[in-house]
């Protein structure tokens, strides 16, 4: 009898949480930021340790250097270097405390040593695009081609090799009606503005010029409890859910739409979409299963919540004179991070949308970058990676 009391009572409590995690009370509605430290590289990527360090790599140097950098002492202290030629996104620890980073069609890894920063060995070959990292609870490393447009999601096996195309998140047009040079399909084109431009009259919006396209929908990635797949859609402001089998197979419904290759996801993995999620750029979950995302084209801190629900907790008031939303604390943010109770996010300080121009703001000088750090505490800390 005691243990049933026991049992029913920790079913309750357990219940209780998963309430209680979802109680929008428990996400900020008056967050502030400030900037933890600015870099002198641009930035996308952010990840951490349990001694309360963050980690994130500069792009465009020779070689391009990976920085820990302490919540409570931050400065940047090179642990490591990406040979050059590099532009750096994605970065992930795996479960041996190796770091491992997307570069353009690769993945790097090495071992973080501050005393000997070493250069890093390609693990991973043949990921054109490669943006968000995650490792499932196979060892497997996952990435999307998050700079391309086309939705290619690539499985890594342990020990590396050639990425593996899984699946695709549906783009946002098809290859059919191509003529010659490459022009047609079918879809839609979400453009950004600026760069984007139209021109407004008592009775039109159109366009201007062609600029401002954004084509992005296989972004940040993410792996929650259950071993489902979340991936950031830019394009389209959403989230899909993508369940992954224990053996690392897709059993997501796929192939409902034959102008697209067979391997397309469904539009039924859409787990959520919302315009407060426009320009969803990387996602992190904290212990509960909420996702906290970056709508990075809207200078915008969001969370959609297990049941789905989106809450809007930050985004850049707008200035006094100009109406922009570009003077910060965000600028363009990239990569958020649960490190335990606080959140944190990258800024790469982007020319385009809210964050345009980005001349305006706390980085010092263009193609530079910072981290900010949200001043609140969070009630439901950061789930612990990888899963």
């Amino acid at each position: 009898m005691v243990k049933k009391i026991l049992a029913f009572l920790g079913l309750s409590l357990f219940t209780w949480a998963l309430a209680w995690a979802d109680d929008d009370a428990r996400f900020p509605r008056d967050a502030s930021f400030r900037t933890l430290i600015t870099t002198p590289l641009a930035i996308e990527g952010l990840t951490g340790d349990d001694q309360g360090n963050l980690y994130t790599t500069g792009r465009g140097a020779d070689p391009c250097p990976v920085w820990r950098i302490s919540l409570v002492n931050p400065a940047r202290v090179t642990v490591g270097n990406v040979p050059a030629p590099c532009s750096p996104s994605g970065i992930a620890f795996d479960s041996r405390g190796d770091l491992f980073v997307a570069d353009n069609d690769k993945v790097w890894t090495f071992t973080p040593n501050a005393a000997t920063p070493p250069t890093a060995t390609i693990y991973a070959t043949g990921v054109p695009g490669t943006n968000g990292l995650a490792f499932d609870r196979g060892g497997n490393l996952w990435t999307g081609d998050g700079t391309t447009g086309q939705g290619r999601v690539w499985k890594i096996p342990p020990g590396g090799g050639p990425g593996v195309e899984m699946f695709r998140v549906q783009p946002m047009s098809n290859e059919v009606n191509l003529n010659a040079a490459g022009v047609g399909g079918v879809g839609r084109d979400v453009r950004s503005l600026p760069p984007g431009a139209i021109t407004v009259t008592p009775t039109t919006r159109n366009a201007q010029n062609t600029a401002g396209s954004q084509p992005l929908v296989a972004n940040g990635i993410a792996f929650n409890h259950e071993g489902d797949m979340l991936i950031a859609d830019t394009a389209r402001g959403a989230i899909w859910k993508v369940e992954i089998g224990r053996d690392g197979s897709i059993r997501s419904k796929t192939g409902c739409d034959t102008t697209f290759t067979a391997n397309t996801l469904c539009l039924d993995n859409i787990f959520v979409a919302h315009p407060i999620l426009e320009g969803a750029d990387g996602i992190a979950l904290d212990t509960a299963g909420n996702i906290w995302v970056d709508p990075n084209e809207r200078n915008a801190i969001a969370v959609v919540t297990r049941k789905g629900e989106v809450i809007e907790v930050f985004r850049n008031s707008p200035d006094a004179t100009t109406r922009l939303r570009n003077t910060g604390p965000l600028e363009t943010p990239t990569s958020p991070f649960l490190l335990e109770d606080k959140f944190c996010t990258a800024n790469s300080d982007g020319n385009r949308r809210d964050n345009s121009p980005n001349a305006p703001g706390e980085i010092p000088a263009l193609g530079a970058g910072k981290i900010s750090c949200m001043d609140q505490r969070l009630h439901i800390p950061g789930m612990r990676l990888p899963i």
